[in-house]
C-alpha cells in the first residue's frame, strides 16, 4: 500500500519527520517501511533549507525501491534552465524566469556541481503521472486527454532533448498537455478584466478546479488560487472552455502543486490535494491509502515538526 507525500520543497527535517511518524525505518542510508511504500508528487526542490539533502534522501528512495516520485514544475524548470537548442545555445530568453525560481537550488548546490547534473539526469527519468489501477498520482492535473497525449509522446525511459525542447518552446498541443499535466488549467479572463492580489499585481489568469464542470460556476466558486480573491460574478458562457468533469466513480486522483490558504486534504471522495504548503504551515502531508475506494481524513497523515 502506499503513502502519498506532498510536496517538499526542500524540507528535509520535515520529511524525515512525517516518515518516521508512518513506521518508516532509517537503514543502510534510506528509509524504508516493511508493508508500505512512499509516493512523492514532486515539487522537491526550491523555496526550503535543506534541498540538497531533501534530494538525496528522496532519489536513495526511489533508487533502493521504497518509494516512487514524480515530476513538478519546479524540476522541469530546473531541467529546463540548462536546456540548449539544436545549436548548441541556451534557450537565453527562458533563462531568467527559469534561474528566479530555482536561485536557491542552484546556490545549495554551488560546490556540488557535478552531483547536481547528476540529480538533473535523474529526474529526466522519473515519470509525469503514476497510475496503479485504483489509484492515481499526478503533480497537478489529471486529464484523461492530457494523459493520453503524454503517453503516446514520451515513449522512451527519460525525457528527450527532442521532447524537452517542444516542452520549452510550449506551441504544441502535445506542450500544452504537458505543463497542464504539472502546473494545472488557467482560466484566461477577457483583455479588459484585471485581477488584482494583495500587493496590488494584475493577473489576467488564474488555476481553477479541473475537476468541476464550468457551466453555471462563478469565478469565485470555479478558482483554485491562493494568490488571490476572485469576484463572486456568474461566468459568461462565451468565456467558458468547455471541459469533461472528473468522474466521480474513477480511481482516486492524488495530486499536489497548490498552496491552498485552506491548506489541504480532501476535496471529493476520489480527489485529495496533499500540498500542505510546507514553506508556510511547517508541516508536511500524507494520505496513507490501503485499498480504499473513498478516501477518508482519518489516513490524513502531518509531520510533527512546526515552524
Amino acid at each position: 500500500m502506499y503513502d502519498i507525500i506532498g510536496d517538499v520543497h526542500g524540507h528535509a527535517d520535515e520529511l524525515r519527520s512525517l516518515l518516521t511518524k508512518m513506521g518508516y525505518l532509517l537503514k543502510d542510508d534510506y528509509y524504508s517501511h516493511p508493508t508500505r511504500k512512499a509516493v512523492f508528487v514532486g515539487d522537491f526542490i526550491n523555496r526550503g533549507p535543506k534541498i540538497r539533502e531533501t534530494i538525496i534522501l528522496i532519489r536513495k528512495m526511489v533508487e533502493k525501491g521504497s518509494a516512487y516520485a514524480i515530476l513538478g514544475n519546479h524540476e522541469m524548470y530546473a531541467v529546463l534552465y540548462y536546456l540548449r537548442d539544436i545549436e548548441g545555445k541556451y534557450y537565453r530568453k527562458r533563462i531568467p524566469k527559469y534561474q528566479l525560481l530555482i536561485n536557491q537550488t542552484l546556490d545549495e548546490f554551488v560546490l556540488y556541481k557535478d552531483e547536481f547534473k547528476g540529480h538533473l539526469r535523474w529526474m529526466r527519468s522519473l515519470p509525469m503521472f503514476l497510475d496503479f489501477g485504483k489509484i492515481r498520482v499526478v503533480h497537478a492535473c489529471w486529464d484523461n486527454e492530457n494523459i493520453q497525449s503524454l503517453r503516446e509522446t514520451i515513449t522512451e525511459p527519460k525525457l528527450s532533448k527532442t521532447v524537452l525542447r517542444e516542452i520549452a518552446l510550449n506551441e504544441t498541443e502535445f506542450s500544452r498537455s504537458f505543463w497542464e499535466t504539472c502546473k494545472g488549467i488557467d482560466f484566461q479572463m477577457p483583455k479588459d478584466l484585471l485581477v488584482f492580489d494583495e500587493e496590488g499585481r494584475p493577473h489576467r489568469s488564474f488555476r481553477i478546479k479541473w475537476w468541476e464542470d464550468t457551466e453555471g460556476k462563478t469565478f469565485k466558486d470555479y478558482s483554485l488560487e491562493s494568490r488571490f480573491e476572485l469576484p463572486a460574478y456568474t461566468i459568461p458562457t462565451e468565456l467558458i472552455r468547455k471541459r469533461i468533469p472528473y468522474p466521480e466513480n474513477d480511481p482516486i486522483v492524488f495530486f499536489g502543486h497548490y498552496c491552498l490558504k485552506q491548506c489541504c486534504g480532501i476535496l471529493t471522495n476520489n480527489l485529495c490535494c496533499v500540498d500542505s504548503c510546507v514553506t508556510r504551515t511547517g508541516k508536511l502531508m500524507a494520505y496513507r491509502w490501503s485499498g480504499e475506494a473513498k478516501l477518508n481524513e482519518l489516513n490524513v497523515v502531518f509531520s510533527e515538526l512546526a515552524i
